[in-house]
């Protein structure tokens, strides 16, 4: 049964995906606010969906969750740690790898959107373009998403914290909300397998601003991961 009902619900999200992502190529000729607002409709589409694996959706920690301008540093574990965020978040912005540009239609939404797009081979060039880039998006009061780990790992796994999140944290002297998860287990980053249970999106206390590099780091990091750890089953 669980296998007939991870392969049912692949089946319609791919579906459901392309029907959404050919439905708003009319909006390549709106707004970027537009743009970004219709795929809470497709975030909320995949969340219903995830009923099929009896799977359901929970977001805590609501008082810390940002509307207007802010950073924010989930845990990364899986796809759907993207896709969960467009319900909630009113106006986001992701920073993502350029390479993700290639995938059809959606990197012209992408663009469209102005998600700030990195270049991982650019190393300090790419910092200081991205952090550029994050102050425009904070001017137009988003939330500006980035993942810390840099690539999904698996639930319990303790990720290598990239210094994206430390140029950003320091050049934009604004507190991080930490974001903790057990997507993973749920939605693994392999295979198709869904897991019933429940996915929790944990917004945590912010990291206030001001604090010297090493120590954001080991806040950020302790914070998330233990986190993280307690949303794991027993």
């Amino acid at each position: 049964m669980l296998l007939l009902r991870s392969a049912t619900f692949v089946v319609m999200f791919y579906l459901w995906s392309v029907v959404f992502v050919l439905s708003i190529v009319p909006l390549l000729l709106g707004s970027r606010r537009f743009m970004v607002r219709s795929w809470s409709i497709w975030s909320g589409g995949i969340i219903l969906l995830l009923r099929i694996c009896d799977i359901r959706v929970e977001v805590r920690g609501r008082e810390h969750m940002p509307m207007g301008a802010a950073l924010i540093a989930p845990k990364h574990q899986c796809m759907f740690d993207v896709f969960a965020q467009f319900s909630w978040l009113p106006f986001s912005c992701f920073v993502m790898k350029k390479e993700l540009l290639w995938i059809p239609l959606f990197g012209w939404y992408a663009r469209k959107a102005d998600m700030i797009i990195v270049d991982r081979a650019g190393h300090s060039s790419a910092l200081r373009k991205m952090v550029a880039e994050a102050k425009l998006r904070f001017a137009e009061d988003r939330q500006v998403v980035i993942f810390p780990e840099g690539t999904r790992g698996d639930p319990g796994q303790r990720g290598d914290y990239k210094p994206g999140i430390a140029a950003l944290y320091r050049e934009l002297d604004v507190p991080v909300h930490p974001v903790a998860t057990n997507a993973g287990v749920h939605w693994p980053r392999k295979g198709f397998i869904r897991k019933p249970g429940t996915i929790v999106f944990e917004y945590l206390e912010p990291i206030p601003p001001g604090l010297k590099r090493a120590e954001f780091m080991r806040v950020l990091e302790e914070r998330i991961e233990t986190a993280s750890l307690r949303l794991l089953p027993l």
